[in-house]
C-alpha cells in the first residue's frame, strides 16, 4: 500500500503515527518525573533505543559502514535531542502534561525560521496564519486559559525550562535534512540515536551512578521501555522519515495533534479531563494543523 502513496502522503501518515506515540511520553512522564533523573532516564532510554535499531540495521542485512562518514553529523543532531529530552522530563516535574504538550506545539513556528535560516524554505501567507493560529491556542493552553496570567506572561517554571528543549528541537527538524547525505533512514536515525546516547551517558554519568535502579516502581520502567523503543526509536525514524518528505514546518505541524492525544493518553491512564476553556485552545491547535494540511494540498 506504501508504494501506491505520494512521498508527502507517506510523510504525513508518519507524522500521524508520530504525534499520537509522542504524546505517551507526555503522561507517562509525568507521572515518574519526580522519581528518576531526567539524565539518568534518557542516558537509558537511548541506549536501548540505539540498540533496538541497530538490531533491525543488522536483521536486514547491515548498514553501519554510513554511519562512519562524518560521524560529527550525528553529535550535532544526538545533541540537540539530548537537550529537549532531558528539559522535557525536567519540566514534567512541575508542568501539568497537556501544558507541556502545549509548549511542544510551539515548534512549528519556531521550526519554519530555522527551514528558512537553514534551508530557505519559505513559508507560504496561509501556513503563517495556521502557524500563529496554533501558537494561539498553545498559549492559552501554557497560561491555563489565565488571561490575566497571560498579560502578564506568567510562565510556569516546567513549561520554561521545556521550552528551551522545544528550541532544540525545533533546529533539528531543518537540521536533518542540511546534514543528510543521502544514508538509509534506518542508518541515520541510528547514528543520531548512538550519538545522542553517547552525549547523555557523559552528561549524566553522576546520576547514573547515584541512581536506586532496584528501588524503582514498575511504572518507571513501563515508562522507561516505551519511551526507549516507541518514544525513541520509533518517532525519531518517523521524524526522519517524514522530514525527507516535507518541509520542516509541515513535519513539526503535526504536534498540534499532541495535546489531544496526550488529553485521551490522560483519560485512559485515569486523570481528570481540562477545563472547557482549556480544550478551546487545544481546539485552536487542531485548526491549525488542519489549515496546514489544506494548503498541503494532502488533506
Amino acid at each position: 500500500m506504501a508504494e501506491a502513496l505520494s512521498p508527502a502522503r507517506q510523510g504525513h501518515l508518519a507524522m500521524l503515527a508520530f504525534s499520537a506515540l509522542i504524546a505517551g511520553s507526555f503522561s507517562l512522564g509525568g507521572q515518574i518525573a519526580n522519581e528518576i533523573s531526567p539524565a539518568a532516564l534518557n542516558a537509558v532510554r537511548f541506549a536501548i533505543a540505539a540498540a533496538v535499531i541497530a538490531g533491525v540495521i543488522a536483521a536486514r542485512g547491515g548498514g553501519f559502514r554510513a554511519v562512519a562518514v562524518a560521524p560529527w553529523r550525528y553529535f550535532i543532531l544526538g545533541g540537540l535531542f539530548a537537550v529537549y529530552f532531558v528539559t522535557m522530563f525536567e519540566g514534567l516535574k512541575t508542568a501539568p502534561p497537556v501544558s507541556a504538550a502545549a509548549v511542544f506545539t510551539l515548534t512549528p513556528v519556531m521550526a519554519a525560521g530555522f527551514g528558512w535560516l537553514m534551508l530557505r524554505q519559505a513559508t507560504t501567507p496561509r501556513m503563517g496564519v495556521a502557524l500563529a493560529v496554533g501558537a494561539a491556542g498553545a498559549l492559552w493552553v501554557i497560561f491555563r486559559a489565565d488571561l490575566s496570567a497571560l498579560l502578564a506572561f506568567e510562565i510556569g517554571r516546567g513549561e520554561w525550562i521545556f521550552f528551551w528543549g522545544c528550541i532544540c528541537h525545533a533546529a533539528y527538524t531543518p537540521a536533518v535534512r542540511l546534514l543528510n547525505r543521502g544514508e538509509p533512514v534506518l542508518s541515520f536515525t541510528f547514528g543520531t540515536l548512538l550519538a545522542c546516547a553517547l552525549v547523555l551517558l557523559v552528561w549524566g554519568w553522576r546520576d547514573l551512578a547515584e541512581t536506586d535502579w532496584a528501588g524503582l516502581r514498575p511504572l518507571v520502567w513501563i515508562t522507561l521501555v516505551y519511551v526507549a523503543v516507541i518514544a525513541s526509536s520509533t518517532t525519531v525514524f518517523l521524524v526522519q522519515f517524514a522530514t525527507l518528505r516535507l518541509p520542516a514546518s509541515k513535519v513539526m505541524a503535526y504536534t498540534y495533534l499532541t495535546p489531544s492525544w496526550v488529553i485521551l493518553w490522560e483519560m485512559a491512564l485515569g486523570q481528570p479531563v481540562p477545563g472547557v476553556l482549556i480544550l478551546a485552545g487545544v481546539g485552536l491547535t487542531v485548526l491549525a494543523l488542519a489549515m496546514l494540511l489544506k494548503d498541503e494540498g494532502a488533506g
